[in-house]
């Protein structure tokens, strides 16, 4: 059977995650005590007979018990040498998005109560959830993702990832807006000449044609995407050979505007023709067209 166990902070975006799952197929459980995880598990895996469950989807949040958080490396480890493929999907935002979001809803945290205030349940429900942070496959950052954005990443990333494939993410960032934190690689491409300097090109972006044929003016530019294209082609297969599930690869430039859009561009459009599950993502592009910028 197929196990997806879906957590992270409250606010971050769980039940958006496990919704889809659901309509995908999955048989999804919201809240699950960690405690039943084994029980569950053993009723639903081991025969071929008609309904037994083949692809089921638990959230686990900071509503179980801490103690049982605490113990959950023990239980994952028994799951995983009874055989069960399973995947931890993590979701989490920046401390100022979960206050927001929790202010816009106006409703209570679940570690909240007259003597701690929400501020301190977000940070200490970091701490609890600890033990399935630290064994996620997948981290998805939801700072600035609209449920939308988040929806199309789950189906993407998680629900169009055959089992043993590697799920590749290229996502372009700016270093001055801080570097993603859910990545597991990061380049920097700031040594590349900027068009932001050459005023004609600074409303453009790294994926129109002016931009493109000023970076590839430049050799250093060939030369950069030559040189990451040969490193990911080398270690990538060794990663998939480890039975790594997903990969996120961000590309940061000063603004995350023009080179580092280009270069994610190149190396999305390269690796999709060796991996099936290949998605490119310009983190910084929809706050420009927000502000008027571009």
């Amino acid at each position: 059977m197929k196990l997806i166990i879906v957590s992270g902070r409250s606010g971050s975006g769980k039940s958006t995650a496990l919704h889809v799952l659901e309509d995908l197929g999955f048989y999804c459980v919201d809240n699950l005590p960690i405690g039943l995880l084994i029980p569950l598990t053993r009723e639903a895996a081991p025969q071929e007979a008609p309904g037994r469950l083949k692809r089921m989807a638990v959230s686990i949040d900071a509503r179980n018990l801490s103690d049982e958080l605490a113990n959950f490396e023990t239980i994952y480890r028994q799951l995983e040498d009874s055989g069960i493929a399973m995947d931890i999907i993590f979701l989490d935002a920046d401390e100022s998005s979960l206050l927001q979001r929790f202010h816009a809803t106006r409703r209570k945290h679940p570690l909240s109560d007259d003597q701690t205030s929400l501020r301190e349940a977000i940070t200490s429900e970091k701490t609890l959830l600890e033990p399935l942070s630290r064994l996620a496959d997948l981290y998805i950052n939801t700072t600035g993702l609209s449920m939308y954005e988040l929806r199309d990443m789950v189906k993407q990333r998680v629900a169009g990832r055959r089992d043993q494939e590697l799920a590749l993410l290229f996502q372009s960032f700016g270093y001055k807006h801080g570097v993603p934190v859910d990545s597991d690689y990061v380049f920097d491409v700031r040594c590349l000449p900027n068009p932001y300097w050459d005023h004609s090109l600074r409303r453009y972006i790294g994926t129109d044609q002016p931009v493109i044929e000023f970076l590839e003016r430049e050799p250093l530019t060939g030369q950069m995407v030559q040189d990451l294209t040969g490193f990911l082609d080398t270690w990538l297969p060794a990663f998939a050979h480890t039975n790594r599930s997903y990969l996120t690869i961000s590309i940061g430039c000063t603004g995350g505007q023009h080179r580092s859009v280009y270069v994610c561009e190149q190396l999305g459009r390269h690796f999709g023709q060796q991996y099936s599950n290949v998605q490119v993502r310009h983190t910084e592009l929809p706050h420009l067209r927000s502000r008027g910028e571009i």
